[in-house]
């Protein structure tokens, strides 16, 4: 079995090894945390597409529809109430009111999601945070070497067969 290295475990590395060990480290915690940030950066630029479209979405059935869907709505409440036609375009205008008014709520909620997704500044946080940390780290005491006066004890291998 080896360390991620590939030196022995449980073997001694030399301080430049353990350098470059960390360092490795460093730099693919950095990586992974730029990747974090797109990651959260993306799916708030997708929540705001989704709002901006809701917002255009009623926008365009207002423009559009009016029309067609006052005269269809209008003679179609004429027909089954018999009230008056000017009525019937007042109420037919106010049913459109009513939908554009939904999609706005819509777009209104997406775009709150959108803007307090705060994937970005929380990256940063961690990572300053990651940063501090390892300023502040000292490195664990090191055991002391055997001296030649004393024996030193080794471990012996033995085989089952």
């Amino acid at each position: 079995m080896s360390a991620p290295d590939g030196s022995p475990v449980g073997a001694e590395r030399s301080i430049g090894q353990l350098f470059a060990s960390a360092t490795a480290e460093m730099s693919a915690l950095v990586h992974d945390e730029i990747a974090l940030a797109k990651a959260q950066l993306k799916q708030d630029v997708k929540r705001g597409a989704t709002s901006g479209g809701a917002f255009s979405a009623a926008g365009v059935l207002l423009l559009f529809s009016l029309p067609m869907l006052n005269f269809a709505l209008a003679y179609g409440i004429r027909t089954w109430s018999h009230w008056n036609l000017a009525i019937c375009f007042l109420l037919s205008f106010a049913a459109n009111v009513l939908v554009a008014v939904v999609l706005v709520l819509i777009g209104v909620v997406f775009a709150k999601k959108a803007k307090k997704g705060q994937g970005p500044q929380k990256v940063a946080a961690s990572m300053k945070e990651t940063a501090g940390v390892l300023q502040n780290a000292k490195p664990h005491p090191r055991p002391e070497l055997p001296r030649d006066d004393v024996p030193a004890i080794e471990a012996v291998a033995r085989s089952t067969s």
